[in-house]
């Protein structure tokens, strides 16, 4: 195995939670790269609000927060800059008067088509070195990781 070394200069051999952490930054940066090469000037956190709209529908802002770990100053803030490039509209929630429903915009969807070609094309860049059945021993070994620790105490 390949040693990584960290910005502070430190190898390590078999870290994890460092590999994943560096593959993560690393698909971030190429994505928000690819993003403005293209002219679309979106961070990653905006870039996750629109696909879970796109995918899953409308969501409060509570739910879009836990969705992106973030607290609820930085979802409004999130979401006001979104609101602002006319990707999101606040609606009022059917049943709770306090609560905001989140949608896309038809703005929103176009672009959510756009991006989305985007990130599978970061993805397949990221994944060029490998073979078929590599990518799928790697997505696989990956998942049984992921389910191991869903399933711990």
């Amino acid at each position: 195995m390949q040693q990584i070394t960290s910005p502070s200069g430190l190898r390590d051999d078999a870290n994890i939670a460092l590999l994943i952490r560096q593959l993560r930054e690393g698909l971030l940066r190429q994505l928000e790269r690819d993003l403005a090469a293209i002219g679309v000037e979106l961070n990653h956190s905006q870039y996750l609000v629109l696909k879970i709209l796109a995918k899953y529908g409308v969501q409060t802002p509570g739910e879009l927060a836990r969705w992106l770990d973030h607290n609820a100053g930085a979802m409004t803030r999130l979401l006001d800059r979104l609101e602002d490039k006319g990707y999101v509209r606040r609606q009022p929630h059917a049943e709770d008067r306090r609560a905001l429903r989140i949608e896309l915009t038809q703005a929103g969807q176009a672009m959510w088509q756009t991006i989305s070609q985007c990130s599978e094309k970061t993805q397949n860049a990221a994944l060029r070195d490998l073979d078929k059945a590599d990518r799928e021993t790697l997505f696989a070994l990956l998942k049984r990781v992921c389910d191991t620790l869903e399933k711990s105490p």
